[in-house]
C-alpha cells in the first residue's frame, strides 16, 4: 500500500444514530450538523484513488452520495451486527465486474451475511443483485485486497462478542470495542494513528466510555486519536471536543484527515 493514506469518516453514531428517533433531548435537536451521526463507518483513500470501505451499515446508501463516486477494491467488517452490515445490499453499484466486490470477515461475522441474504449467494442469481466474494479472515492473520491494500485483522472484544479491528501500517480503526486482549495490544504496537469508540460518558457493557477511550490511546500513546461510534449520551460536539487532550478529536460526519 502506498503513502498518502486519506480518512473520510461516513458515520461516526452509534446503531441508532443521532438524531435518535423519538428523543426530546437537546443533542438530538442540535442545530450543529456534527451531532447528526450516521451509522459508523470509514473510507480510507490512497493518491493513486484506491479505495477500502470499512463497515456497510444501513446509511451506506446516504453516506456514498456525499462523497465522489469511485469503485471500491473491497469492504471489511469489524462484525456482525446490522449497524455494520446492513448497507450490503446497497453495494451494487460497486459490483458491476464479472469478478464481483471483495468482502472481508471473520468467519462468525460471515455466516451471518450469508443467513440473512441467501439471494446473494445462490447459483443463478437475480438480475440486479450485487454480485460479491466473501472471503473469511482469521484475527491476527495479514491479508492483502486488490494485490494492493496491506491489512492486520486485530482482535478485540465487544463486551463477550470477539470481533476486529484493523491495521493499516501506521494507522487502525477499532469500534465497538469495551477491551483488547493481549495479541491485539501486541499487534498494536507501534500505530501512529487511530480512531477508536467512544460511546458516552457512562460506562457501557459492550462499547468503550470516554474515559475509557482516553485511557486506550494514553496507552497506546499514539500521535493522534479520532473518537467515533457516539450516542446521544455523548453530548454537545463542540463541548466535548473542548475538554479533550490536544492530540484527540471528535469525529463527526464528513471528517476528513490525512494519515
Amino acid at each position: 500500500m502506498q503513502s498518502g493514506l486519506k480518512v473520510t469518516i461516513l458515520g461516526s453514531g452509534t446503531s441508532v444514530g443521532v438524531p435518535q428517533v423519538g428523543c426530546p433531548c437537546p443533542v438530538c435537536h442540535s442545530d450543529d450538523p456534527r451531532d447528526r451521526r450516521l451509522r459508523a463507518s470509514a473510507l480510507l483513500e490512497t493518491d493513486e484513488g484506491r479505495r477500502l470501505l470499512i463497515d456497510c451499515g444501513p446509511d451506506f446508501r446516504q453516506q456514498m452520495l456525499s462523497v465522489d463516486f469511485l469503485p471500491l477494491d473491497g469492504v471489511i467488517f469489524t462484525h456482525e451486527h446490522y449497524d455494520h452490515t446492513g448497507g450490503i445490499d446497497d453495494l451494487r453499484p460497486f459490483t458491476r465486474t464479472d469478478d464481483g466486490l471483495p468482502l472481508f470477515a471473520d468467519e462468525k461475522c460471515a455466516k451471518h451475511i450469508r443467513e440473512r441474504l441467501p439471494y446473494l449467494f445462490r447459483e443463478h442469481l437475480y438480475p440486479g443483485v450485487p454480485r460479491i466474494r466473501l472471503e473469511v479472515v482469521q484475527p491476527g492473520v495479514p491479508f492483502v485486497v486488490e494485490n494492493y491494500w496491506e491489512v492486520m485483522p486485530i482482535p478485540v472484544m465487544h463486551g463477550k462478542l470477539p470481533i476486529l479491528g484493523y491495521r493499516f501500517g501506521d494507522f487502525a480503526y477499532v469500534t465497538d470495542m469495551t477491551e483488547v486482549p493481549e495479541e491485539g495490544l501486541r499487534l498494536l504496537q507501534g500505530v501512529r494513528f487511530i480512531v477508536v469508540n467512544a460511546l458516552r460518558e457512562k460506562p457501557h457493557p459492550t462499547h468503550q466510555s470516554l474515559s475509557q477511550a482516553l485511557d486506550f490511546v494514553k496507552k497506546l500513546d499514539v500521535e493522534k486519536a479520532w473518537l467515533t461510534h457516539f450516542s446521544h449520551e455523548i453530548g454537545f460536539h463542540r463541548e466535548v471536543q473542548s475538554k479533550l487532550p490536544e492530540n484527540v478529536y471528535l469525529t463527526f460526519d464528513g471528517l476528513k484527515f490525512r494519515i
